[in-house]
């Protein structure tokens, strides 16, 4: 049936899914029925930036019911989405809630987000080695859920820390110590969080326009500058391969810079866990350790290479070389550590704990899963060692699942290296004997030790580096 439209513009800012509706019926614009927008995507065309607008106005405000919306993310799903529908998307999932205005806060705001990994704890590490060298932090965060850690439990191990600051006392803070982590508000994307439930009981989850407008939604929403992504790929990640990887990175990268923002990707392997310590007090402790100087490897890598895009972007290094050598500075002179240390005295936290970490929970119960033959290990199945930290009750299988701090493993052994039988690989801590032997079966089944081979080089942890789309 042909519509005619009137084409108004929707103004980027504080706007709610019912106040684009509002908009839309004062200026007399006569819109395509629901149906008639999800048979038009199911038939492999593109939609307006109107049309987008409607579709998640009618998600957030419930004019679209459960069904309907659901249809119009699977015929998305299956014709996909262009570069340009993707954008809009993004937007209007972004306005779909309040949105951050960080102008308050001087300088150039640099935002990172990670897609998701095993002992991922680069954000308490990026935050305050970032914020030690001059550049401002605000950094909202997530719980877990899945096999994937959440860096808001892992903040909530430490004693008396505070994750859930009103947006107007987060500012204030990054005002006052330049550095900031709070809980995603709930008026930051509320389209996002329905899209997002229904994508994952109606099979439409592996969707990169989908994924990408999701995470981009709430970057936007959350008012930085500029933007670096850490999109993880392995056995460990939700994009399992190097292709998938760069094709999510491509088009977030795709999007920032549609709408204005500063973006760069970096791809990152997970096919083991990226630090060695996996839990929620254990990952704030190995934190520590990193900007302590007492552990290096991966986690430090990638911690590096996210904050030198960061100090880049923000117009704080012009190279590399340079931006590396400040935050290398930052970690020796201890004001890494010590902004770490305000960070968490400012919301409510013991600071003590940077130097006490026997102040962080403990777990009573103690298992060691030892190597079974001689050799090499060649795999870990990083996933596998996530859902093993949910057995042990330290993450979630539904939202809103109690979980336990000081439970987690401890990995004695990186993929390639020799192992002896009956050598130490991971160390399991414990509340609950019960979850203990669920946990260690798990761990046993989840690393391979060839016999016999006397090499094996995992891939580097620096996959990629994406900064534009050509």
């Amino acid at each position: 049936m042909a519509m005619s439209f009137i084409i108004i513009p929707l103004i980027f800012s504080q706007v709610k899914g019912n106040d684009i509706i509002e908009r839309i019926k004062q200026g007399g614009w006569s819109k395509m029925s629901n149906v008639d927008l999800i048979i038009k995507k199911r038939n492999g065309n593109a939609l307006t930036s109107n049309e987008i607008d409607l579709f998640v106005a009618g998600a957030s405000d419930g004019s679209w019911p459960d069904y309907q919306v659901s249809a119009m993310l699977m015929a998305m799903f299956l014709k996909g989405l262009d570069d340009r529908e993707t954008s809009d998307l993004t937007l209007a999932m972004a306005r779909s809630g309040r949105q951050l205005d960080l102008s308050g806060i001087p300088g150039i705001k640099v935002d990172k987000h990670s897609t998701g990994g095993i002992a991922d704890t680069t954000t308490l590490v990026v935050l305050p080695l970032v914020a030690a060298c001059g550049v401002p932090v605000v950094k909202m965060s997530g719980r877990g859920l899945g096999f994937t850690g959440g860096t808001i439990d892992k903040l909530e191990s430490i004693p008396g820390f505070v994750t859930g600051l009103s947006t107007d006392e987060a500012i204030a803070q990054a005002q006052a110590i330049g550095a900031v982590i709070l809980a995603q508000t709930d008026d930051l994307t509320p389209a996002d969080k329905k899209l997002y439930a229904l994508r994952d009981v109606t099979g439409t989850i592996e969707s990169i326009p989908l994924i990408a407008a999701s995470i981009m939604s709430k970057k936007i929403a959350a008012g930085a500058d500029a933007i670096v992504l850490d999109v993880k790929c392995g056995n460990g990640a939700f994009m399992p391969d190097l292709e998938s990887a760069r094709a999510l990175a491509r088009q977030m990268v795709a999007i920032g810079h549609q709408v204005g923002r500063q973006v760069v990707a970096i791809i990152s392997s997970m096919d083991q866990p990226l630090g060695n310590l996996i839990g929620n007090s254990l990952e704030v402790q190995e934190a520590v350790d990193v900007l302590q100087g007492r552990v290096t490897g991966d986690l430090l890598e990638v911690a590096l290479t996210l904050g030198s895009e960061m100090l880049r972007l923000a117009g704080k290094a012009k190279s590399d070389e340079e931006a590396r050598s400040l935050l290398q500075a930052a970690l020796q002179n201890g004001a890494a550590a010590r902004k770490l240390a305000e960070v968490i005295q400012a919301q409510n936290g013991h600071p003590d704990v940077v130097d006490h970490l026997d102040l962080l929970p403990q777990a009573r119960l103690h298992q060691q899963v030892r190597a079974e033959a001689t050799g090499v290990l060649t795999h870990m199945e990083s996933a596998e060692l996530g859902r093993a930290l949910i057995a042990l009750g330290g993450g979630r299988e539904r939202k809103g699942d109690a979980i336990d701090p000081a439970v987690g493993l401890v990995l004695r052994k990186r993929l390639g290296d020799t192992v002896t039988a009956g050598e130490i690989m991971v160390d399991l801590l414990a509340n609950d004997p019960v979850r203990l032997a669920a946990a260690t079966a798990m761990v046993q089944a989840a690393l391979t030790i060839e016999s016999g081979r006397a090499h094996f080089s995992p891939p580097p942890v620096i996959l990629d580096i994406i900064r534009d789309v050509v």
